[in-house]
C-alpha cells in the first residue's frame, strides 16, 4: 500500500473516530458538567499514554536529536492546538447550540485551505475547488440553512477553529522532519500541562479530584477515542496534503448523524441532504487526488 492509500485509510479512520466522539462526548459532557475539567483530564490521559510511547528507543532517540527550532514549534503546536482552543470550544459549546458549533467547527477545511495554498504552496485543481464548495454546502444544509447571530459562544468556537487551522498548517511543516508520533505527543503533552496549569490558577483542581467512578468511565471512553484520533490524524497529515485531511474530516458529521438516528430514531431531510452532499464531495476529493498525484510537483505532497 503506497503513501496515498495509507493516508486515505488513516484519515478515514480519523473521521470515523471523530464522528463517534462527537456523539459520545455529548453524554460525557453531561456527566461531567465542568467542561474545563473534562477537557483537561482526557487530554492529560492521552498525553501520558503518548509519553510512554515516545520513551521507546525508536522514538526517544529521535526526540533527543530534535533542534531548538523544532522544540519551539512543537510547544507552539501544544499551545495553539492542544490547550487554548479546547477551552474556547467547549466554553463556546456551553453557550450556543450544538448544531451551530458543529457547523463552525466543520468550516475548518476552508480556513486550512486558505492558509495551505499560501504558506504550504499546496496545489488545488478545479475539481477540488468544486468539491470544497460542495462540502461547505453540505455542511450548511445539515444545519438547516440557518443563519448565525455571531453570539459570544459562536465567536469562541470560531476562535478555536481558527487556532486549529493554524496548528495544522504548522504541524504539516514540522512533520517533514519530525515523526508523527512525536508531533502528536507534543500536542497532547504540552497542551495538557497548559490546561492543568489553567485549572490550578482558576481554582478548579478540587473538581478534578472529586470525579466519581461514573465520570471516570466517560473520561476513559473519551480518552481512548481522542488517542485514536490524534494518532491516525497526524499519521495521515504526514502523508497527505493538509487540505485533503481536513476536508475528509467533515465526513464525521454524517457519521454522527447516523449514530443519532440509531439512538433516537430522529432525522430530518436537511441532515439527509447534507450527508449526501458531503459524501459526494469526499468522493470527488478522492477522485481528484489521482489526477493531482500524476503531477510531478503535486505528487511530492504525498511523500
Amino acid at each position: 500500500m503506497n503513501n496515498l492509500n495509507k493516508g486515505l485509510a488513516l484519515v478515514l479512520g480519523s473521521a470515523l473516530i471523530s464522528g463517534v466522539s462527537i456523539f459520545l462526548n455529548k453524554f460525557a459532557v453531561s456527566a461531567i458538567s465542568n467542561s474545563d475539567v473534562f477537557t483537561t483530564v482526557k487530554n492529560l490521559a492521552v498525553g501520558l499514554v503518548l509519553t510512554g510511547l515516545i520513551l521507546l528507543p525508536i522514538y526517544f532517540s529521535k526526540l533527543k536529536n530534535l533542534k531548538i527550532g523544532e522544540w519551539l514549534k512543537l510547544f507552539l503546536i501544544g499551545f495553539i492546538g492542544g490547550s487554548i482552543p479546547f477551552l474556547l470550544f467547549f466554553k463556546g459549546l456551553s453557550m450556543t447550540n450544538a448544531s451551530s458549533a458543529a457547523f463552525i467547527h466543520k468550516t475548518l477545511f476552508l480556513w486550512v485551505s486558505f492558509l495551505a495554498v499560501y504558506f504550504l504552496k499546496e496545489k488545488l485543481g478545479r475539481l477540488q475547488y468544486f468539491a470544497l464548495a460542495l462540502l461547505f454546502l453540505g455542511n450548511f444544509t445539515m444545519l438547516g440553512f440557518k443563519m448565525f447571530s455571531l453570539s459570544q459562544g459562536e465567536l469562541l468556537v470560531l476562535g478555536a477553529t481558527l487556532m486549529w487551522a493554524i496548528e495544522f498548517v504548522i504541524a504539516k511543516k514540522v512533520l517533514a522532519s519530525v515523526p508523527a508520533e512525536i508531533v502528536a505527543w507534543a500536542r497532547m503533552f504540552f497542551g495538557a500541562i497548559i490546561l492543568l496549569s489553567y485549572l490550578v490558577f482558576s481554582g478548579q483542581t478540587a473538581s478534578l479530584i472529586s470525579l466519581n467512578s461514573g465520570q471516570w468511565f466517560w473520561v476513559a471512553i473519551s480518552s481512548i477515542l481522542l488517542l485514536g484520533y490524534v494518532f491516525t490524524w497526524y499519521k495521515a497529515l504526514a502523508k497527505l496534503p493538509v487540505v485533503v485531511v481536513t476536508s475528509v474530516l467533515v465526513l464525521a458529521s454524517p457519521i454522527t448523524t447516523c449514530l443519532e438516528l440509531i439512538y433516537s430514531h430522529k432525522i430530518n431531510n436537511y441532515q439527509i441532504g447534507g450527508s449526501v452532499l458531503i459524501v459526494t464531495a469526499i468522493i470527488l476529493i478522492f477522485y481528484s487526488l489521482k489526477k493531482l498525484n500524476e503531477s510531478p510537483i503535486v505528487s511530492q505532497q504525498f511523500n
